[in-house]
């Protein structure tokens, strides 16, 4: 049972599996290095890049400086930006360069993007003519936009050409053209777009058939200054595989991929997730040192929040001297309040990135989630004050901390989904602050409610 079990976790792993890679570094530490060339040769540019972010620093270390040679050009494509600056600051310029001129042009400036000016300008000097135009104009267009997404290399075609020239044509340049393409570009003599053929349709028509009666009038057409999460927005909207890039003259100068659109999407939710809690991008791979400093001061940030929560179970110490219930009670009320709102914040949050969320259906939105945090407030609210009431044998209690339980989960809910929204109106990044303050104010609420309520009707 135990090789079935093996081998189908073997047919259905994607990427690389624990063992093989204990392998690989048991080998370079035994120092057979055939070993290491050819395992390393036969893996593949995600595996590989996958391999060198799972190894400890010193086996990476390793690596990259006695087999960087046996690693494609396209293993750094693939590498976490974090890792990729470490490795290009221990070696020298030419050796990145040589590197840089074996790539894509948008994976050409997705490894020297993020780098310091000074190291920037030092690789960018060892490239040749081409390529260093290239990037150069990359670089001039705004971080994470079009012009920096898009590959410079793409099929364009005059708009008199027929499908038989166009078809002889791709075939006597296979050396000049993109690795990989959808769809062809049909242009005018000043280069701005006519029209846009996918690749099959060419390969269905008959050879005489000319160009400009084949191209399709909804061309999707991207600025190059348009941000990447507009791009994503547009490639998901109208089931696009590609899309050309135009310049201010909207004449055609790149095109975008769905690969690249793809590695934005997940880029941006993954900066999305990162953001609620706290976490800075490519914490994973950072010191010690730089991890701790960023999160102390989202912690110290909480810190101040939680004391202004304890500022308030203070005006009412008295109350809890007297009925000690009160305090085993307290946390269930603000965890119940923190995690219904939460659960209306991450929608809230998720929706505003991908523009489900505006100033249309906001108010109905906000709605919504409030009345989900009065039904919810509801039914916890006669769960947990039938268990407080014969936990502690009073049915006042009971209804105190029922009503409580009602008003937190109502202001949750409101709270969890208008506190984005309206983070979002005033330009702030919703992602960022929006925990916070809904831990803020659902704690507030459920311990002042809560213990208030126990003042009026306890005591």
């Amino acid at each position: 049972m135990s090789d079935v079990i093996s081998k189908e976790e073997s047919e259905t792993q994607v990427g690389l599996s624990d063992d093989t890679i204990h392998e690989i570094e048991d080998a370079l530490r035994s120092g057979y290095a055939d070993a290491v060339i050819h395992t390393v040769s036969e893996l593949s540019a995600a595996d590989s890049a996958e391999l060198l972010a799972k190894v400890n620093d010193d086996d990476r270390e390793r690596l990259l400086k006695k087999h960087g040679a046996a690693f494609d050009p396209d293993v750094f494509a693939e590498l976490a930006p974090e890792l990729r600056k470490q490795y290009i600051a221990t070696v020298p310029s030419k050796q990145v360069a040589a590197i840089v001129s074996e790539l894509d042009s948008d994976d050409a400036l997705d490894i020297i993007e993020n780098l310091d000016p000074d190291i920037q300008q030092d690789i960018i000097r060892n490239l040749s003519a081409k390529l260093r135009v290239t990037l150069e104009e990359g670089l001039s267009f705004p971080e994470d936009s079009a012009g920096r997404l898009m590959q410079r290399e793409f099929v364009a075609i005059p708009q008199f050409w027929t499908v038989g020239k166009t078809i002889d044509y791709l075939r006597a340049a296979a050396g000049d053209l993109p690795d990989s393409f959808f769809d062809i570009f049909v242009i005018s003599p000043t280069y701005h777009i006519v029209g846009e053929i996918p690749l099959s349709r060419i390969i269905r028509t008959p050879r005489s058939e000319k160009l400009e009666n084949l191209t399709l009038g909804d061309i999707h057409t991207i600025p190059a200054v348009m941000d990447q999460e507009e791009v994503a927005r547009i490639f998901q909207r109208e089931d696009l595989l590609s899309a050309p890039v135009v310049d201010e003259e909207s004449r055609l100068i790149g095109v975008i991929t769905i690969d690249d659109v793809v590695d934005v999407i997940h880029e941006e939710a993954q900066e999305d997730i990162l953001r609620l809690g706290g976490v800075e991008k490519g914490d994973l791979y950072h010191a010690v040192l730089s991890t701790t400093g960023f999160r102390f001061r989202w912690l110290f940030l909480n810190l101040l929040t939680a004391i202004l929560a304890s500022v308030v179970i203070s005006f009412f110490d008295a109350t809890i001297e007297e009925i000690v219930a009160l305090a085993i009670l307290m946390p269930i009320v603000a965890s119940m309040g923190g995690n219904a709102g939460t659960q209306a914040l991450t929608v809230a949050v998720r929706a505003l990135a991908t523009r489900e969320l505006s100033e249309t259906n906001a108010l109905r939105v906000i709605g919504k989630e409030t009345i989900v945090g009065t039904l919810n407030g509801a039914a916890f609210a006669v769960i947990m004050g039938v268990i407080a009431a014969l936990w502690f044998g009073n049915n006042v209690l009971g209804a105190v901390i029922a009503a409580a339980m009602v008003v937190t989960l109502i202001v949750a809910g409101l709270c969890g989904a208008a506190i984005p929204v309206i983070l979002h109106r005033s330009g702030s990044d919703p992602a960022i602050s929006s925990t916070v303050l809904l831990t803020t104010v659902t704690d507030i609420v459920g311990f002042f409610v809560f213990l208030g309520l126990a003042a009026l009707f306890l005591v």
